[in-house]
């Protein structure tokens, strides 16, 4: 979604400004090549992260530190259409560390689903890099699926590739990512360990649809999944749906057709950006071209 003067009010992040915990060092990316005059831009902006810079970050996310990190921020109470997701453990959504542009400690929500390499886990584009600005991305990225109070039940995953759509870095448009993680201390793939949701491309939108989140907002404070309900209409070029889910759900999933008793759906979005805070509204991308293009290099990674 382009950000217009009023969608940079609806912006949904892990943080608002002010509210950052105090920080590590500042994130650059790498500078940007030239492109040959006769090849298109890649669509496609992909940040890769080293063996070293891997291990790294699975050090640094201590429990001590993803603790102290929930603690740092309270965005308010929770809001009437945010509720505590009662259903069969979700396995495959769960938190995502990082530290961002500003140094700061901080997370999203992201989501395990299928793919080609079973290593793929979907969240928003401002989760692994700040819009329309190339050098500013995050670093010291790992995901926790099925967090839940503390507890890491399946273990934790470092990203070891992300993959974004450049009209975001460049323009801040279209706000959907696709990550690559490592396997686990046991060798193990992510989907064989967790198992996934199945994701869905230029679909219509409308009918039934189950946002789910891990907001700081109290007495939660990212330590519980949180759902909203809602049919999904089109709105600013985007889909929305009534929503309390604020900052921390970002890149959380948009599940059509989830069934809490098996915990499968099918991925029709992402958490991307509010209405106003507290929040009565939650937008996400439509899933087109762009977005199967991010997902198509995150799953061959």
């Amino acid at each position: 979604m382009p950000e217009t003067s009023t969608s940079l009010t609806r912006r949904l992040r892990g943080r608002t400004a002010g509210l950052f915990a105090a920080g590590t060092v500042l994130a650059l990316a790498a500078p940007v090549m030239a492109t040959p005059a006769h090849a298109a831009p890649d669509p496609v902006s992909v940040l890769k992260y080293t063996a070293k810079e891997r291990k790294a970050a699975l050090a640094y996310w201590t429990p001590a530190r993803i603790k102290a990190v929930g603690k740092s921020v309270d965005l308010g109470p929770t809001g009437p259409k945010a509720k505590p997701y009662r259903g069969t453990p979700l396995k495959t959504v769960g938190r995502l560390f990082f530290v961002n542009a500003n140094g700061a400690d901080t997370w999203c929500s992201a989501t395990a689903v299928k793919s080609a390499n079973k290593s793929a886990v979907m969240t928003a584009a401002h989760c692994v890099r700040r819009g329309s600005s190339p050098y500013n991305t995050n670093t010291d990225m790992v995901f926790v699926p099925g967090y839940h109070k503390g507890k890491q039940p399946h273990g934790t995953f470092a990203v070891r590739a992300a993959a974004t759509p450049r009209t975001w870095q460049n323009d801040s448009v279209n706000d959907i990512a696709a990550l690559t993680v490592d396997l686990d201390k046991k060798s193990r793939e992510l989907t064989d360990v967790v198992g996934s949701q199945d994701i869905a491309f230029n679909r219509p939108v409308g009918g039934p649809v189950t946002a789910l989140g891990y907001p700081a907002t109290n007495p939660q404070r990212g330590e519980e999944l949180l759902l909203c309900s809602g049919t999904a209409k089109k709105e600013h070029g985007t889909q929305v749906i009534p929503c309390s889910l604020s900052g921390g759900a970002s890149g959380g999933p948009w599940l059509a057709g989830l069934n809490t008793t098996t915990g499968k759906g099918t991925l029709i979005s992402v958490n991307s950006a509010l209405d106003t805070l507290p929040p009565t509204k939650m937008y996400g991308e439509i899933l087109g071209t762009t977005a199967k293009k991010v997902y198509d290099r995150a799953q061959r990674a």
